[in-house]
């Protein structure tokens, strides 16, 4: 566990009338700004990228996670060093031969589902980006399978159990096996520590993965899992419209309120390998 991802506090409980005194433990939640050098030897630019709220740790993997699946860089190959930690920031300096795009630097990430994003020219952006839309899979998953998910995770989430305040999103084989799990303050955080650690092992593209959020299934979750190349996306809470709609543009499977053996599909139902002793009253899909 990371020292700083949590803080103590003490707090006045009330309980059916009787007051106590207790010490409570909170998410710590501070800003990181991401900087990024590129450019020529001889004209190299340091440029402010992003500052996003998040819990300490892990911050080499959020800020490269957070520029592969911005479409900023596109492989390990492109960054000239380590990146560098200085307090509350990081900075990622990649190769002299590697130009980013700087129009995409200039625009507004998608880094909130308020930044005012529009929904098909948002979708069609990303297939401008992305290493991985036209590959197919054969990706066949038992519904049992899929139940298990979540309370494999839970068992990893530390820091979630003693300040209940993080999001998490973890990767699954297709047996169900963990494989890895990130915890943040921010949904988008958390999805972008666990892919950036993929794309720093070079595992990028992350096929034959299963992606569990410990949440909702918004918009940027989507963007951030189609740019790594993951085909089946689970939630414990419900997807956003456009999330919905970025999955089927995409052949994701997109499952919702995954939790106590139920869940409902919203696109790619192929993957999921359904019991055909299972009564079906009405389909849809």
């Amino acid at each position: 566990m990371i020292e700083t991802a949590t803080a103590n506090v003490l707090v006045r409980k009330i309980d059916a009338g009787k007051i106590s005194s207790h010490e409570d433990f909170l998410a710590c939640e501070e800003p990181l700004e991401i900087q990024l050098v590129f450019g020529s030897q001889e004209n190299r630019i340091k440029k402010n990228i992003s500052v996003t709220m998040r819990t300490p740790g892990n911050d080499t993997e959020l800020a490269v996670g957070f520029l592969f699946t911005e479409g900023i860089i596109s492989s390990p190959g492109e960054l000239k060093s380590n990146p560098v930690a200085k307090e509350n920031s990081m900075v990622v300096e990649l190769q002299e031969s590697v130009q980013p795009a700087i129009q995409k630097l200039e625009r507004n990430f998608y880094t909130t589902s308020s930044c005012g994003v529009c929904g098909k020219s948002s979708i069609d952006a990303i297939k401008t980006v992305t290493i991985s839309a036209n590959e197919t899979d054969e990706i066949l998953v038992p519904v049992e399978t899929i139940y298990s998910l979540p309370s494999l995770l839970r068992k990893t989430q530390d820091i979630f159990e003693q300040t209940g305040g993080l999001h998490a999103s973890a990767l699954f084989d297709l047996s169900g096996n963990l494989l890895l799990m990130r915890e943040d303050v921010g949904r988008h955080n958390a999805l972008d520590k666990l892919i950036g650690a993929s794309f720093l092992t070079g595992s990028i593209p992350l096929k034959n993965r299963m992606l569990l959020l410990s949440g909702r299934a918004s918009f940027e979750l989507i963007q951030k899992a189609v740019m790594a190349g993951i085909k089946l996306v689970a939630a414990v809470g419900a997807p956003s419209s456009l999330a919905v709609e970025m999955a089927q543009e995409f052949d994701v499977t997109l499952l919702g309120f995954l939790r106590d053996k139920r869940f409902n599909i919203y696109s790619g139902e192929k993957r999921i390998a359904v019991d055909k002793k299972l009564n079906f009253k009405n389909s849809f899909l």
